[in-house]
């Protein structure tokens, strides 16, 4: 699709270079025996310490304070909000093909002491270690790790030692790692100190007001606590700095189990006892089950010269709105959104809201992912799982209720498949899963897109095939047909309908006005001829295809905001011809 993006930053950069060094390579140069193994027993040993009176004598040990008392090399180090393991940021380090991005902070020791170190990391290649012990340096790092894990070791200090540098890097040229409460508990060294203990429990945990995706959360505040994380079944949903929140894309009708836990720089509290609470019913709202025919549109979070929208903008003949685009992060598979300011929405939330009215409206609303000049590059079992973990995480926080895959610059189907089932069993039932594949993706079967379209049928809403920007493809029948043709339209349906997908998975993908796309845009009479050619046989031009497909999906269009800019023509023509099809 054509999506050239004014005022954005950059165009994207395909990320995955292969690895310089091998993991024995790593392992020589840097001294390790082995990759540290997971532990949760943080509590346990600040417990520990604390009986002996240790202390933990690394300053903005949870980076609450961004980098103050870190020194991070060549300004590779940033404080990031998301993802924390505790409280409500972390540090978040980028090598480059020449550095490792360490991050330091030398930390004031007695010595002839014993001190425990460890920190909480997550990406590719996260080291952790200290320096300058007096005795023995020591480090342990992880290979990769897509969620949280603790690295842990100890050193013991020289006769006259005094003071320790204290580390995490990552490794050349790889990703972005992260890092969050780090802690050398030991004797107190005359340095000063981040609080000793960790905060209590959480106590007073209730659930307020609901509505069909939302549920009110407070608790009581607790002294020392700096942050709060909240957890959904189990699983971190949200972090705030007050003692209330309100959780997001929940399902309507349905039970969940909430508990919070309490954070400083010294760590993360056990979880409180667990609240249930259960979403008011739908009445036709929330999560919504896509209708037998739907008309799709591209919404743009982005200024092209279209109309300028908001969500609560876009014309109510659409049943799935797609939300244009989520973006690359460092970490191969992974997405994040960005709300564009250019868009016009005052905050995050107000964003959020749109798209909960949508839903109540009976909407789906879906983050779409690539795009023209999109490079988000799923092509193994790590990135599969990171594109798994941060597509639910993001429909989590904002309500989206599925993903469009609309990757034009290629895919791997292996993992590509791989990356929706993870996202699928997360997600549940009710995803919406749609795809936008270029008409070249789809003239075979053994094409990467379509195996993936086949490979995922038991849960794909609909491939919604672009038929422009393409010039002359062949039909089913073997014939080539122009684009910007009644048969073009049918003829490369039909290619797809008799490939395998079901005819409630194919959509028909245009242009919704002459400047939405470089070439191939047709009139809403011609996708309206189309629609009644394969769904009642009537209509058609040169081609016919042999039978008639009632359970088309309907059509799509780039995008809302071009369909805006033409007075919503497009849509108030061809949605109601898709909504009046057997």
């Amino acid at each position: 699709m054509d999506r050239v993006r004014q005022g954005r930053a950059g165009v994207r950069r395909r990320l995955g270079a292969a690895i310089a060094v091998g993991a024995a390579a790593a392992l020589a140069v840097t001294g390790l025996a082995a990759p540290a193994q997971s532990a949760d027993a943080k509590t346990a040993d600040v417990s520990a310490a604390n009986a002996t009176a240790d202390v933990n004598v690394v300053k903005n040990a949870g980076f609450e304070s961004d980098l103050s008392n870190w020194t991070c090399a060549a300004g590779s180090g940033a404080a990031v909000s998301s993802p924390v393991h505790g409280g409500t940021k972390a540090l978040k380090a980028t090598p480059s093909g020449q550095g490792t991005a360490e991050c330091s902070q030398i930390v004031a020791v007695k010595p002839n002491s014993t001190y425990k170190l460890s920190s909480w990391v997550q990406g590719s290649y996260a080291y952790l270690g200290a320096r300058g012990t007096g005795t023995t340096d020591v480090s342990t790092w992880t290979p990769s790790t897509s969620s949280w894990q603790q690295l842990s070791t100890s050193f013991t200090t020289g006769a006259n030692t005094t003071s320790v540098t204290v580390y995490t890097h990552g490794w050349y040229g790889q990703s972005a790692y992260y890092v969050d409460d780090v802690s050398v508990f030991g004797p107190d060294g005359g340095g000063g100190t981040d609080p000793v203990e960790i905060p209590a429990v959480p106590a007073g945990l209730a659930a307020g007001a609901t509505t069909p995706t939302t549920v009110d959360l407070s608790w009581t505040p607790v002294s020392k606590a700096t942050g709060y994380t909240v957890y959904r079944d189990g699983t971190k949903v949200a972090s705030t700095s007050g003692a209330s929140t309100t959780v997001t894309g929940l399902t309507p009708d349905t039970a969940y189990t909430f508990q919070v836990s309490a954070s400083n720089a010294a760590g993360e509290s056990a979880k409180s006892t667990a609240v249930t609470a259960r979403t008011a019913k739908g009445d036709g709202g929330g999560d919504s089950t896509v209708p037998r025919h739907a008309l799709t549109g591209y919404w743009q979070n982005f200024d092209n010269g279209a109309t300028v929208q908001k969500l609560r903008d876009v014309s109510s003949q659409y049943d799935i709105i797609a939300v244009s685009f989520a973006d690359a992060t460092p970490t191969p598979g992974q997405i994040t959104f960005n709300l564009d300011p250019a868009v016009g929405y005052a905050s995050t939330a107000d964003f959020k809201a749109d798209i909960a009215a949508k839903k109540a409206a009976g909407k789906s609303v879906i983050l779409s992912v690539g795009g023209e000049k999109g490079t988000i590059s799923v092509n193994s079992d790590a990135s599969a799982t990171a594109f798994a973990n941060s597509a639910y995480a993001l429909m989590q926080e904002y309500g989206f209720n599925g993903v469009d895959i609309d990757l034009e610059n290629g895919l791997n189907p292996t993992y590509m498949t791989k990356a929706l089932r993870q996202l699928a069993a997360k997600a549940g039932p009710k995803m919406v899963l749609t795809m936008a594949p270029q008409t070249i993706d789809m003239q075979s079967t053994s094409g990467g897109y379509f195996q993936t379209a086949l490979n995922v049928k038991d849960i794909l809403t609909v491939v919604n095939m672009q038929y422009y920007n393409s010039g002359s493809m062949l039909g089913c029948d073997g014939k080539v047909y122009s684009q910007g043709s009644v048969d073009f339209l049918t003829a490369l349906a039909c290619i797809q309908l008799e490939g395998g997908l079901d005819p409630s998975q194919v959509g028909i993908g245009v242009p919704a006005s002459t400047r939405g796309a470089g070439s191939g845009y047709v009139a809403p009479s011609v996708v309206n001829n189309a629609l009644d050619c394969l769904t009642r046989g009537t209509g058609c031009g040169s081609f016919k295809p042999s039978k008639t497909y009632p359970a088309l999906r309907g059509a799509m269009t780039w995008s809302t905001n071009w369909d805006a800019t033409a007075g919503n023509a497009w849509s108030n023509a061809v949605g109601p011809k898709v909504h009046s099809l057997p």
